[in-house]
């Protein structure tokens, strides 16, 4: 996760490990709670690139596990899934590489398992974070990565046959259909993009901060969540169309496309 994807994104997880009994009860159904308008994201990207790059993220990341979550304002808390992120791919994310076409973009790559499997398999790709930690982790494990955010100048615009927006990525800047309006700048005509939506029916942009569930946190920071419904309304205002979509292990998948 970057980025989000919140989360969310690149990046909040939507396969949650367990909160510490210390900290309020994540309730993954909770309804939208408020926050920023749309609008609002990409001209707070500095915000996001601070608090993703602060100790509470880097230091998991190195150490490999967690406890670190996402609160919301109303104090609810989403359990980023450390542990999942730092391992190598599961069947769920190989579900999502199978459906990669030509070179491929990973936004929001976090510790890069996404983007070293793809260097393994002899494929093109780059992951971009904001993390300094992410992206020296990505290349230990073997892949190409660059201190980045999605809303930077970036090498190929318009060049990539496919992107990545998984563990809650979706998420990143809090404004999903900027977002996905900003992706189909980089990718080459007929591109694709691998998107993962929350697992819940959600729709919801709020002020989050990081949160080692032990009363550290981060400055706030806009971030999005958005379920499989919400994300193809957010798809289509971004010029995207929903080519397939499915579930495994509790992951929701969407392959876009601009039909072009």
């Amino acid at each position: 996760m970057s980025t989000p994807v919140a989360a969310p994104a690149s990046a909040p997880a939507s396969a949650p490990a367990s909160a510490p009994a210390s900290a309020p009860a994540a309730d993954p159904s909770a309804g939208p709670a408020t926050g920023p308008g749309t609008g609002t994201a990409v001209r707070d990207a500095p915000a996001h690139r601070r608090c993703w790059s602060a100790d509470l993220y880097a230091d998991a990341l190195r150490t490999g596990r967690g406890p670190l979550f996402l609160r919301r304002p109303d104090g609810w808390l989403l359990p980023l899934d450390i542990e999942r992120w730092c391992a190598g791919p599961d069947d769920a994310d190989r579900s999502v590489l199978r459906q990669c076409r030509g070179s491929v973009l990973d936004i929001g790559c976090g510790p890069g398992r996404m983007v070293a499997e793809l260097a393994r398999r002899g494929q093109t790709a780059l992951g971009i974070d904001v993390t300094p930690a992410a992206v020296e982790r990505t290349r230990a494990a073997g892949g190409t990565a660059l201190l980045a955010s999605v809303f930077d100048p970036l090498p190929r615009e318009g060049e990539w046959g496919s992107a990545l927006l998984l563990d809650g990525n979706i998420g990143i800047g809090g404004d999903p259909v900027a977002l996905l309006a900003r992706v189909r700048e980089l990718l080459a005509p007929g591109g694709r993009l691998l998107a993962e939506a929350a697992p819940v029916n959600v729709d919801e942009r709020v002020r989050a901060r990081l949160d080692n569930g032990h009363g550290v946190h981060s400055p706030s920071f806009p971030w999005a969540r958005a379920g499989r419904t919400a994300l193809r309304g957010h798809a289509e205002r971004a010029g995207w169309r929903t080519a397939a979509q499915w579930r495994l292990h509790g992951r929701h998948f969407l392959l876009l496309d601009t039909g072009r």
